[in-house]
Formats: structure tokens, sequence, C-alpha cells
């Protein structure tokens, strides 16, 4: 195991506590790095699409985040990517969904620090954001 796959793992059960949160972490990046969601840009069109463009924004923005519920986070990324989340880890549909409401705006919020999206390399942000929570 890396050192990122060391971080994003500390981080996670940091944020949501238990190691089966530090998996969750690493699909929320996952979700994120994915071409087919296309980085933060692709997220924000996402949620706006299903109506949470201000929640996006939110967490975006340098502002309070709002929450999302689990059923609107599934209902943005489709019930199958969730049941595949789901398998992944071990849990249940409903904790895969619930567990990315409570860390996607927490990941998405510390990706964007200055309350724009990045231009730069996803991955590098990510590791950099983490490396900072994680080392002050």
């Amino acid at each position: 195991m890396g050192i990122f796959d060391e971080i994003v793992k500390g981080v996670g059960s940091q944020i949501l506590g238990g190691s089966q949160q530090g998996g969750l972490m690493e699909q929320v990046l996952g979700l994120i790095n994915s071409p087919n969601t296309g980085g933060i840009g692709g997220l924000v069109q996402m949620f706006g699409n299903k109506g949470l463009g201000e929640a996006m924004s939110s967490w975006i923005n340098t502002g309070e985040n709002q929450p999302v519920s689990g059923e609107q986070v599934r209902n943005v990324f489709g019930n199958d990517t969730i049941q595949q989340i789901a398998q992944k880890l071990g849990i249940s549909g409903e904790d895969a969904s619930g567990g990315l409401a409570k860390l996607l705006p927490q990941v998405i919020d510390k990706l964007t620090p200055d309350g724009e999206v990045p231009k730069e390399d996803l991955l590098a942000q990510g590791l950099n954001a983490l490396k900072q929570k994680l080392l002050g």
C-alpha cells in the first residue's frame, strides 16, 4: 500500500470513524477522478442536473456546506454505482449512499479551498489537501 493509500484511509477514518470509512474515502476520490464523472466540474453538472446545484456550490464556496441526503446522492450517481461501491466495501447500499452524503461535501470543500474548481490535476490537489489535513 502506497503513501497516498495510507493518507486516504487515515483521513477517512478521522472524518467518519472506522477503517471501513477509509475505503469510502477511496471511493469518493475514485468518483471525482473517474473519466465518467469528469472531475469536480463534472460533479457540478451532475448535481445541478438533479436540482442540487446550490448544495454543490456551497461545498465549493468558502461558506458553510449544505448537507445532502443519502437518497439525493443515490439519485445523482445512480443505484448501480451505489451498489457497486457498497459491494466493494461490504456494506449496505444505504450505508454507502449515507457515507458518501457525509464525506463528499467535506472532500469537495477541501479540494476547493479558494472557492473555485481547481485547474490542476485533481489527484495532486487531493493529495496536497489530505497531507495538510494530516500533517497540519
